[in-house]
């Protein structure tokens, strides 16, 4: 892994995803969230602000340790318990059945294999528990879909691997999942290639 990689990419979706309109977005995705949450993808903690009273304990999943570096003031100002307990969202170290939720927030673009995540998180989620997500992926209009196309291949080098055109719902039903709530729109301030977000929350069917 080089420099930009491990110490600048980081820092640079840490502002990339912690702007001003990420906010309303990741609230709505982190609502209902309850117990034990094992969150993939925790990066710098910009989801902490919006864990609601019923959260009982974290389980964050983080591979940079910058990232996690850069969280560190928000997780001591944190009244809920988080615990940096896995690197990789496609083997997670936790027992069968063993959370109420999970959260992914502009995650599953960069998993590389994110039906083995998907399908790892079922496993570890109670058979009550729900997925909660805000993800961007596959845009519902084909003029923008040709554009994610396009730039799918400078996304993935400039951002770790990001991908433009995964299809968000495509990817919970294949996984078993059944998708509770679903709210599909463009980010604000944000080009539609790059903004075509699919929020809400699914659990194991």
């Amino acid at each position: 892994m080089g420099i930009y990689s491990s110490q600048l990419l980081p820092r640079l979706i840490d502002v990339a995803c912690g702007t001003k309109d990420t906010r309303p977005i990741r609230d709505k995705a982190c609502r209902g969230l309850r117990g034990r949450v094992v969150e993939i993808g925790f990066g710098s903690g910009h989801n902490i602000v919006f864990y609601g009273s019923e959260v009982e304990q974290v389980s964050a999943v983080e591979p940079s340790d910058v990232a996690w570096n850069l969280a560190s003031k928000r997780i001591a100002d944190s009244p809920v318990p988080i615990e940096r307990a896995g690197l990789d969202g496609q083997k997670l170290p936790f027992a069968d059945a063993s959370f109420d939720c999970a959260l992914s927030t502009w995650t599953m673009c960069t998993i590389p294999d994110v039906a083995s995540a998907l399908l790892e998180l079922r496993r570890v989620l109670k058979p009550d528990g729900a997925l909660h997500f805000a993800e961007h992926g596959h845009a519902p209009d084909e003029g923008v879909q040709r554009w994610q196309r396009r730039l799918d291949p400078m996304e993935k080098a400039i951002f770790g691997g990001c991908h433009l055109t995964r299809n968000i719902p495509q990817l919970l039903t294949d996984a078993g999942f059944v998708i509770k709530e679903l709210d599909q729109f463009y980010q604000a301030a944000t080009p539609k290639p790059m903004g075509a977000l699919s929020v809400g929350y699914a659990v194991a069917s």
